[in-house]
């Protein structure tokens, strides 16, 4: 068995949250193991799950004015499975409990601008901008949407929107018209609250005129609340229903309004790369109990904390952070380039800020290796315990890199869940030790399995990752979905009454899982599954290459792998090239690995939220249309794909 990279210290476990969660259930008589066991604490929460969220619901202090009169109806009806009925609660509430000096939110930009909102400041705003939502008829139900960065408003609000009962949505400023459109178009929201403008990489992008646009196609809206971000004084001229963030104030007490576990509180979107995107709606207690849970047992996030994530408000990992605040953390939020002026731009900032947690990608991890700034010979991160990762798998190389480029004393978190979920399948926690290339377990009350072709559950060999008990945080619904259709072909149609996630994946020895990309796009030469990311680690670390994307070409019913490399600038492509990238490929892994073709491509197709559409480009190699190009960061780079010719991929 392989040394672990990172292995907690005794000390350092009995002073955790997990360790005094631990300490609870023996003093309940609930779990009598020595409470370092990790495995043994997860069997147990999956055991019995109305028991193990109830202990959550307790341990982690919910806020709530009427208790509940079942923890959960049925443990094996997915969908469908009833939680805490009877309780009534407020989300924002829960995450407004602190209201000292300390601050809740420091808000950060690539432009140099800094500012600190404290929890008393935090209630004051969030009371004057819930008085003028509420003035405006915003009542449980009502949507409101946001097309913000990530900044201070944004929280303030969510969390007004939020304890009034209103269902809360937002993408970042970047998506398109279009893109906005097929989001909030489908779900009619009340009032929009939208920025100015925002930078992004030193460049100032205006957006009023979108704003506009998007306010005369959304006949429903009552109110355009403008965010001055990029302009001091922006000009509301071209709004018909227009007022400025810091005017739009109302009198009256904050109150939080109660209600049911379910209660739709947020709206997040599938990536629509191949349609219309999903709206699927969170409920409000499942969100809450989950991230309390992720945030204090597994992410071991205390009163005092500072947590930063790199994400857009368009990304769940948004979401996710925000109920950082539940626990008393102070959230860094930061909005711009993740290399603006250049690569420290970050971890410089993990430093002045003295982060406890980073939250990134992949991606960035990558494209930090591959700029050769060091991060360990010019900033000291002796404040920082967990590094998050996720939107991606993270590779093996990628843990050498932390470890031996970052820092060597700390917990690597490679995480994984999604928008489905609004949470995590599997995470880190502090008791267990980090191996290279693998996810420390599943999390506690996810009843993870892998299931092979025939729905049976396996051990050292890939297969579908599914769930195969109910859990708090799954949707409510999908939006538009009245006899839920579509949200069951989403997850229960492959294994029925189980949740099916479409990722691959596999247990390994240590009882961790390696998540090696999702499964409608593994590939499978032969008759042999690959996930796409193993092919990624070994392309990707090549130093002529910045991505890459890997796809199945079908001929002869057979797939071949075909993979399109971008390359850094300078660098040509050359016959000589794909030989040594073949060869790197064939050595790391095996002979059934190595493409068939590999080619040079401009761009790499990207969602928004940055993950790579290997779909879309299997799917335009085979003759067929992409799917929806408004969902893309970067719609351009799919006229690479559609215009090769037959002969360049034979």
């Amino acid at each position: 068995m392989s040394e672990p990279l990172w292995s907690p210290r005794r000390l350092q476990r009995g002073a955790t949250t997990l360790g005094a969660y631990a300490h609870y259930l023996r003093d309940a008589g609930l779990f009598d193991s020595d409470g370092e066991n990790y495995q043994a604490l997860w069997l147990w929460s999956v055991k019995d799950p109305a028991r193990f969220w109830e202990t959550v619901w307790k341990f982690c202090d919910v806020r709530y004015s009427r208790p509940h009169a079942q923890v959960l109806d049925a443990p094996y009806r997915m969908p469908g499975a009833r939680w805490f009925e009877g309780a009534r609660l407020n989300f924002a509430e829960n995450l407004l409990r602190f209201r000292d000096s300390t601050a809740a939110l420091v808000a950060l930009d690539e432009r140099g601008r800094r500012r600190e909102v404290s929890y008393a400041e935090l209630q004051e705003r969030v009371r004057a901008l819930a008085a003028a939502l509420k003035r405006d008829g915003v009542e449980p139900g009502d949507r409101v949407a946001a097309l913000l960065p990530n900044c201070a408003e944004a929280v303030i609000g969510m969390l007004a929107a939020t304890s009034l009962g209103a269902t809360w949505t937002s993408c970042s400023p970047d998506f398109g018209f279009s893109g906005v459109l097929d989001r909030f178009g489908q779900i009619a929201p009340k009032v929009l609250i939208a920025c100015d403008g925002y930078s992004y990489g030193g460049k100032a992008l205006d957006t009023l005129e979108r704003v506009a646009q998007i306010e005369a196609a959304l006949p429903g809206l009552c109110r355009v609340v403008v965010v001055p971000y990029l302009h001091e004084t922006p000009s509301l001229s071209g709004l018909k229903q227009g007022v400025l963030f810091h005017e739009y104030r109302g009198d009256g007490k904050l109150e939080f309004a109660q209600l049911p576990f379910d209660h739709p509180l947020y709206i997040l979107y599938s990536s629509g790369t191949t349609g219309m995107p999903k709206c699927i709606v969170h409920g409000a207690g499942g969100t809450l109990l989950q991230h309390l849970k992720e945030h204090m047992l597994h992410g071991d996030l205390q009163t005092g904390d500072r947590l930063f994530f790199f994400t857009t408000c368009g990304w769940m990992m948004w979401n996710w952070m925000v109920s950082g605040l539940a626990v008393g953390a102070t959230l860094v939020l930061y909005d711009g380039s993740p290399f603006h002026p250049g690569p420290e731009a970050l971890l410089e900032m993990a430093e002045r800020e003295q982060l406890t947690h980073f939250g990134t990608s992949p991606k960035y991890l990558s494209a930090l290796e591959k700029s050769g700034w060091v991060p360990k010979d010019h900033v000291k991160l002796d404040a920082l315990r967990v590094l998050l990762s996720t939107g991606s798998p993270l590779g093996p190389e990628q843990f050498d890199y932390v470890y031996g480029f970052i820092k060597p004393d700390l917990q690597l978190a490679s995480i994984s869940g999604g928008t489905d979920i609004a949470s995590c399948f599997a995470l880190g926690n502090p008791w267990s030790p980090v191996f290279r290339g693998e996810i420390q377990g599943p999390g506690l009350g996810m009843a993870l399995e892998v299931y092979d072709e025939l729905g049976k559950p396996v051990r050292g060999q890939p297969g579908e990752l599914v769930c195969a008990k109910a859990f708090p945080s799954m949707p409510v619904a999908f939006w538009n979905d009245p006899d839920g259709s579509r949200y069951r072909a989403a997850y229960f149609e492959r294994f029925p009454g189980v949740w099916c996630q479409g990722d691959c994946a596999e247990f390994t020895a240590h009882g961790g899982l390696v998540i090696s990309g999702r499964s409608d796009a593994t590939l499978n030469p032969g008759g042999v599954r690959i996930g796409t990311a193993e092919i990624y680690r070994v392309v990707d670390a090549q130093p002529e290459v910045l991505e890459s994307v890997v796809v199945g070409q079908r001929v002869d019913h057979d797939d071949r792998v075909i993979l399109f490399v971008r390359l850094r600038e300078g660098v040509e492509w050359s016959e000589a090239l794909g030989a040594r990238i073949a060869q790197a490929i064939c050595a790391a892994l095996t002979p059934r690995h190595v493409p068939a073709r590999i080619l040079a491509c401009p761009e790499v197709p990207r969602t928004i939220s940055g993950k790579i559409t290997e779909i879309a480009v299997r799917e335009l190699i085979h003759g067929r249309p992409a799917g929806n190009a408004e969902a893309l960061a970067n719609p351009q780079s799919l006229d690479y794909f559609k215009n090769l010719s037959p002969e360049a991929l034979r």
